[in-house]
């Protein structure tokens, strides 16, 4: 019985490492880290150069006062606990060391404990966490829990480190996604939608794929374009509107639409464009009009619609000069970067090279077998390894019809509203009876 009781709990660990890593970094993963981590600091800190030289003083002090040999200071530990997921580290950083220096050690970082990886966070000035994942949580993706949109914040995908990737416009208003064909993109923005649908926020939709990606949507979109010359008036539309809520800014003498009272403010527009290099491209010289009134508007939006409150979520497989004249400018003024698995290293560099250089190795490296897997970036140089959960059309489009309710008044858009079919009940059998024909 002692026997056939190991032989089981040996079995139940390699079925739970398998299974359910999170029970077994639970019960196995996380007491042998903690250890290997606590028994083994000072010198994993000393051999990756992660240590000073004590001021004189403090050398002074243990050389004469406490009669022991001056060792080098590594970084001093302020908190340590356990995730579902990882090991958390708050570190005080002695003066000479700086976050760059753990960030540049984080490799070795990760093989001296035994984790799947170590990301540097700094949470304040001398004080950096050390955000330890036990097996690789990208593999089965479970957002964590809590994680629901709130404001203009959307969690769309998880991150390495175990947190939930929030897209909040309020901080990143304008940002560009890329991908290549069954890369994720398109469940990224499903994710996306899904999140948005639920906000007090009006969703405008540019597909000019004759609408096959965002028609689904029509329940909960104020606006929808399908082909380039609707896409033309739309946006034309959008800067009136921007436009009007300058105005209205102007009169109050506010310069952002959140210093409006709440009774006065209008309702914040996202405007999701699914392909644009259908936006630049034409087929005749007589098409070049319209081309340039797409550009110039798309630009003077990602330029100065932030402050009245309308954002710009701009997809596509491939973002660069080749587009045509704008291209470079508009991509300058989106901020934040997602980058899936591209086809070709330069479509990685027009995403994230002027925003963060060491992401374009790692988005280059996208295995095809991992669809949704992405390197976010921003303006700050910081950038992410995410993943988003996969999510079918019909779940976003459910979500659509639930919060059809949401859909804002906006006189500006009605015209381009899209039609949004009744549901009608199945036929069944009929309940009412048939009256006698009598003379």
């Amino acid at each position: 019985m002692e026997v056939t009781g190991a032989l089981a709990g040996a079995g139940g660990l390699g079925y739970a490492r398998v299974r359910a890593p999170r029970v077994y970094w639970s019960l196995v993963g996380l007491p042998v880290t903690w250890g290997r981590f606590m028994l083994t600091y000072r010198s994993t800190m000393d051999v990756c150069g992660l240590t000073v030289q004590p001021s004189r003083l403090r050398a002074f002090l243990v050389r004469n006062v406490a009669r022991r040999e001056v060792l080098p200071i590594p970084p001093k530990v302020r908190r340590v606990w356990g995730t579902s997921t990882g090991l958390r580290v708050t570190l005080r950083l002695p003066a000479g060391l700086e976050p760059a220096d753990l960030v540049a050690a984080s490799e070795r970082l990760r093989h001296a404990w035994g984790v799947h990886s170590v990301t540097v966070v700094e949470t304040r000035p001398g004080y950096v966490e050390l955000r330890m994942t036990g097996y690789d949580v990208l593999s089965r993706v479970r957002m964590p829990r809590g994680a629901r949109p709130e404001g203009l914040a959307v969690p769309v995908a998880l991150r390495e480190d175990g947190t939930a990737f929030v897209r909040d416009y309020r901080k990143v208003p304008m940002a560009l996604t890329l991908g290549a064909n069954n890369s994720g993109k398109s469940v990224y923005q499903r994710n996306l939608v899904k999140g948005l649908a639920q906000l007090p926020v009006a969703l405008v939709g540019i597909d000019c794929k004759r609408g096959v990606e965002q028609s689904a949507y029509a329940p909960r979109l104020s606006a929808l374009a399908t082909t380039p010359d609707d896409a033309a008036s739309l946006l034309d539309a959008l800067v009136a509107e921007m436009e009007s809520r300058f105005d209205l800014l102007s009169t109050h003498g506010v310069s952002d639409l959140w210093e409006l009272p709440e009774a006065l403010r209008p309702v914040p527009v996202v405007v999701l464009v699914d392909e644009v290099a259908e936006l630049f491209l034409i087929s005749s010289k007589k098409d070049e009009e319209r081309r340039e009134r797409i550009v110039t508007a798309l630009i003077r939006l990602a330029q100065m619609a932030r402050a009245v409150g309308i954002y710009l979520e701009v997809c596509g497989q491939r973002f660069g000069s080749e587009l045509g004249k704008g291209a470079t400018m508009l991509r300058a003024q989106l901020t934040g970067r997602v980058v899936h698995r591209v086809n070709d290293k330069q479509t990685a560099e027009m995403g994230l090279a002027d925003v963060a250089p060491d992401a374009v190795l790692a988005a280059s490296l996208i295995p095809p077998e991992r669809p949704g897997t992405a390197i976010a970036a921003d303006s700050s140089g910081g950038w992410a390894k995410i993943r988003t959960p996969h999510i079918t059309r019909d779940e976003a489009t459910a979500v659509c019809r639930q919060f059809a309710h949401l859909v804002p008044d906006l006189p500006a858009l009605e015209p381009f509203r899209p039609h949004s079919p009744v549901d009608t009940p199945a036929p069944g059998v009929s309940l009412v009876k048939p009256l006698p024909v009598t003379d």
